[in-house]
């Protein structure tokens, strides 16, 4: 409901910023001013509406399979939701029978992944943007220095802060599946939670503006690719949770979470330092 509503305010208060509608209006309102109906937008590849919906039906897949960057962030990302709905269905079996919470209680130990969520988007909020601009002003310095043109502002200044999430979600796992295991006082798990939300929500948010400003007239099919992954991701890894807290235990079932999560914490680095060559390499274009 209340992303129903901030719809409507967004639809009535934010103003486009999509260059192909743009210049498709901009078109619209030349070709009535002028009566030149051969007026085209520099955008405008000519298909009929039902050839551009088929094509841009097609076209995630196709940056999934051609594109490393989409890839490996659709990988991490799905990898990070997946855990997210795996420990949706931990809280009730660890909560209820590990501590004699009542059903109507468990509910609110889900708060600490919704305070650590919002610490973790008040923090990228914060410090996303001061980030890049201090990154873009020392690569311009760099640049005078060397006589070069400023290369300008670039998608992998987006993924610093991505980095201390990597690193939280493992040690929110280990802690909460350790602590749970030994019965150590509730608010100890909790607040592992709340540090695996910070993690996500810094992950998520890093690699969405990531792939915003890394492809953007194609930003929103690389968009859709993310969330189809970490949707299967999210609906996939849930159905084996239960099982393999039985066979390992809280410990070493989040453990092994924990492990997968430390093999994944290279992917944001070496998008940050790699990232750049990596995308003109499998340049996207003409999908």
């Amino acid at each position: 409901m209340i992303s129903g509503f901030f719809g409507i305010l967004s639809l009535i208060f934010m103003r486009e910023t999509y260059a192909a509608v743009i210049l498709q209006r901009k078109t619209l309102r030349l070709q009535k001013e002028t009566g030149n109906l051969e007026l085209r937008s520099k955008l405008d590849v000519g298909l009929s509406p039902k050839d551009f919906f088929m094509r841009s039906i097609v076209r995630p897949a196709k940056m999934l399979i051609f594109s490393p960057i989409v890839l490996a962030t659709s990988l991490y990302i799905g990898v990070v939701y997946g855990y997210l709905y795996l420990l949706f269905t931990t809280f009730t079996i660890v909560f209820e029978e590990t501590y004699g919470f009542s059903s109507g209680t468990v509910g609110l130990t889900f708060l600490g992944l919704g305070v650590g969520s919002l610490i973790g988007l008040a923090y990228f909020g914060i410090y996303s943007d001061r980030i890049l601009k201090k990154k873009t002003a020392e690569a311009d310095a760099l640049a005078a220095e060397a006589g070069k043109a400023s290369a300008g502002m670039k998608p992998e200044y987006r993924l610093p802060p991505m980095l201390p999430g990597a690193f939280l979600i493992p040690v929110g796992l280990l802690l909460y599946g350790w602590t749970a295991r030994y019965k150590v006082h509730y608010i100890v798990p909790i607040i592992s939670t709340a540090l695996i939300g910070i993690g996500n929500l810094a992950a998520f948010m890093a690699i969405s503006t990531y792939l915003v400003d890394a492809f953007t007239v194609y930003a929103a099919s690389a968009l859709a690719a993310n969330t189809v992954i970490r949707s299967i991701m999210g609906a996939v890894l849930p159905l084996a949770g239960r099982q393999m807290y039985v066979t390992l235990g809280l410990g070493w079932g989040n453990s092994l979470l924990a492990f997968v999560a430390i093999a994944l914490i290279p992917v944001p680095w070496v998008l940050s330092k790699w990232g750049e060559k990596i995308r003109k390499r499998f340049e996207i274009k003409n999908l």
